[in-house]
């Protein structure tokens, strides 16, 4: 948990146009923000301040003495809750308006960067952490292809681990497309087919779901949209969808 904490503000400050070059106060705001509204904490004290400012690879400021600051400014930025502080309701309202809607903070901060996590095959957990690379660096179409092989290499391995998926596969091939001669019984058979004829089998065979056959659709069409140099504009929140979606539903879902 603390690793993931640790990533996730670094991408924080990251997505965050600027941070670096803020004042301590915007800083310090902005890591408040992070740990009520991404973490979850009902409060933040010096200490989860001071911790915050270091993951975000930042010298913390004297904390204490800004928090009191805040806390005594007219209109107040902070207010004391318990044992600690929060934002005040304009400044966090602000704050959710301003940072909160912004497919970055919640994306990459709470969700993308947990996913590595979750993915129990040491190989595809490395190969998604490189395809999260590409996602920090903004080279959303690298991301998309990236994480379209992984969900893609994840399915032929769920077909290939089990003979009785492999039977109907190789059945929904032979019924969906009987001029094809192709028989899957290892991965390089799947070369003589396309993905999406692949996909097709799957649906005729009812080896997915409607739910996992529509994404795996959906999401082919957007990494052959990206895959070759075009005018097509490709923006952040496509890379958020097809990765939650081809991790949370495919390579999640499909237990070998």
């Amino acid at each position: 948990m603390q690793r993931d904490k640790l990533e996730g503000l670094h991408e924080f400050a990251g997505s965050i146009s600027g941070f670096h070059s803020k004042s301590a106060v915007d800083q310090l705001l902005l890591l408040g923000w992070f740990l009520e509204a991404v973490e979850g904490k009902p409060c933040f004290t010096v200490l989860d301040i001071r911790a915050a400012f270091k993951k975000a690879g930042i010298e913390p400021p004297n904390v204490s003495q800004y928090l009191n600051r805040l806390k005594n400014k007219k209109p107040p930025q902070v207010v004391k809750s318990g044992s600690g502080f929060r934002l005040a309701g304009a400044v966090r309202r602000n704050m959710d308006t301003k940072v909160g809607h912004s497919p970055s903070v919640v994306a990459i901060s709470k969700l993308l960067s947990e996913l590595p996590a979750k993915v129990p095959n040491v190989a595809e957990r490395d190969f998604l952490n490189e395809a999260l690379s590409c996602y920090k660096v903004k080279a959303y179409r690298a991301a998309i292809v990236m994480t379209w092989n992984l969900a893609y290499d994840h399915l032929m391995s769920w077909l290939l681990v089990d003979s009785s998926r492999l039977d109907k596969l190789n059945d929904g091939i032979k019924k969906r497309f009987p001029k094809l001669s192709v028989v899957v019984a290892a991965r390089d058979d799947f070369d003589e087919l396309k993905e999406s004829q692949v996909i097709d089998a799957c649906r005729t065979a009812r080896l997915l779901n409607k739910s996992v056959i529509e994404i795996l659709e959906s999401k082919l069409k957007r990494r052959n949209m990206v895959a070759h140099p075009s005018t097509v504009v490709v923006t952040q929140s496509q890379a958020d969808d097809a990765i939650t979606d081809l991790v949370n539903n495919v390579v999640l879902t499909l237990i070998r």
